[in-house]
């Protein structure tokens, strides 16, 4: 059976209501944890005001996001020291199972499966760190280079020597965290080009989602590749595709009301994301 990919996306104005890189910090560090809870495999950064320069924006949280999913023994080797990453200390760890403790290579066992990164490449061979206290040798892939971050799998364990061969996280077994995309096109134009099976987005002035729930799911069921599509905290995805000059109904198959009833006069983009997968995790996904 083949694996459903789950996508969300997250306007870059997210961080726009926060002033102090701390607090932004933070809050990133919040919805990197509520994806990986939820399993979510792809995070997708968007530009949602196109009249403004949100590059700055889309990278700061890309960088984030990405910080955060890569495994703590390789962020050393992978991320330079950037004023961005002050405040990196206080970030949350996701403790997916790609994230696994630095161990020993007694702890390690054929089958395993790790992150790593090639730290050396020569004629006799070719080694990587997987987070173990000696570098495990890559065989059967002359094409890795050096300071490549690859997903590997454990074939042999000797006393003193792992060996590994490259694989891909569709075939591992357990959620491998998640993929970062940046998109600065136009909300339209990158959501016709991705042609995902199923597009839901969530907005306050869409119907409740009781009210929706049986046909979603009927399409929910039979899709491969979902997005999940959230506004920004001053404006939602009404506003953001109206600016585009089309209706937000024409971009997506189902707009629905996580929070309804609300009690606050705004739900942040970080709070409509933890209800709406906490609900769509009861209904669909357990």
């Amino acid at each position: 059976m083949m694996k459903k990919q789950v996508a969300v996306a997250i306007p870059a104005s997210v961080v726009e209501d926060t002033p102090h890189l701390r607090e932004k910090t933070a809050k990133i560090g919040y919805i990197a944890r509520s994806c990986a809870i939820f399993r979510v495999n792809e995070i997708i950064v968007y530009a949602d005001k196109l009249r403004f320069n949100q590059k700055r924006d889309v990278d700061f949280i890309s960088l984030l996001l990405r910080y955060l999913e890569t495994p703590q023994y390789l962020r050393k080797r992978l991320f330079e020291l950037k004023p961005e990453l002050q405040f990196a200390g206080i970030l949350p760890p996701l403790r997916t199972p790609n994230h696994p403790q630095q161990g020993n290579i007694r702890s390690l066992k054929v089958g395993d499966y790790r992150e790593g990164i090639v730290i050396s490449k020569n004629e006799k061979a070719i080694l990587a760190d997987i987070g173990a206290e000696k570098p495990a040798a890559l065989i059967s892939n002359n094409q890795a280079e050096v300071n490549q971050r690859l997903t590997l799998k454990i074939v042999r364990v000797k006393a003193d020597q792992v060996e590994v061969q490259v694989a891909s996280k569709e075939e591992v077994p357990e959620y491998w965290g998640y993929e970062v995309t940046e998109e600065t096109r136009p909300l339209r134009e990158w959501l016709e080009n991705r042609k995902f099976d199923l597009t839901v987005g969530t907005s306050k002035l869409a119907p409740r989602f009781q009210d929706v729930a049986g046909a979603l799911a009927s399409k929910w069921h039979k899709a491969h590749n979902v997005l999940l599509l959230f506004g920004a905290p001053s404006r939602g995805l009404f506003d953001i595709a109206k600016e585009e000059g089309v209706r937000i109904e024409a971009l997506v198959d189902f707009v629905i009301n996580t929070v309804p009833e609300q009690g606050t006069e705004t739900v942040r983009t970080e709070e409509a994301l933890l209800a709406t997968m906490a609900i769509f995790n009861e209904h669909f996904w357990a």
